[in-house]
């Protein structure tokens, strides 16, 4: 099984894409578009990080100064509503958002949070022929894989190393 991180190039097209679609996708389905909506998409979209409500609310106030963090917040869940958007959620943290709707997963750093996305198209097969697990329908699947990004984890090999050499206040006893 290949795990493929998204590359950023690749994520502006679909991003471009996205919002090029999302104002005929409200329409269709009763959703006023506002301003302030297009703002909030576009912001996420734009947005490899998975921001949270406030990142994309300090994103969009530079443009819609008398936007409140209470309108990102509602736009936002609207959003994943109508599946324009997916909350990625950690257990014990805030809610971060995600404008990339398609099949994918996550990676997960554990140590400073840090969230990328990444594609496991045989994994993907497998869970899209899922109808039901025991008795529950299942209506979609993602995975998280918690893992350290690159920088957390050549700080730990430095952390460690340093120990190792005897530099630790407990050494110096």
């Amino acid at each position: 099984m290949e795990l493929q991180l998204v590359n950023e190039g690749r994520r502006a097209g679909y991003a471009a894409r996205r919002l090029a679609e999302f104002a005929e996708r409200c329409r269709r389905g009763g959703l006023a578009v506002t301003p302030q909506r297009l703002a909030i998409i576009r912001a996420l979209l734009a947005s490899a990080e998975h921001p949270r409500a406030d990142a994309i609310y300090e994103t969009v106030r530079r443009e819609h100064p008398h936007i409140s963090l209470a309108t990102v917040h509602r736009t936002l869940e609207t959003l994943c509503e109508i599946g324009e958007a997916r909350k990625v959620t950690m257990l014990h943290d805030s809610a971060r958002y995600d404008g990339n709707v398609m099949p994918h997963h996550h990676v997960i750093c554990v140590r400073c949070r840090r969230i990328r996305d990444v594609e496991i198209p045989e994994l993907n097969d497998v869970l899209s022929a899922r109808r039901e697990i025991g008795d529950f329908k299942v209506l979609g699947s993602s995975l998280e894989i918690h893992a350290l990004c690159p920088d957390c984890a050549g700080k730990g090999r430095t952390r460690r190393a340093k120990h190792r050499r005897g530099s630790s206040p407990q050494a110096a006893l």
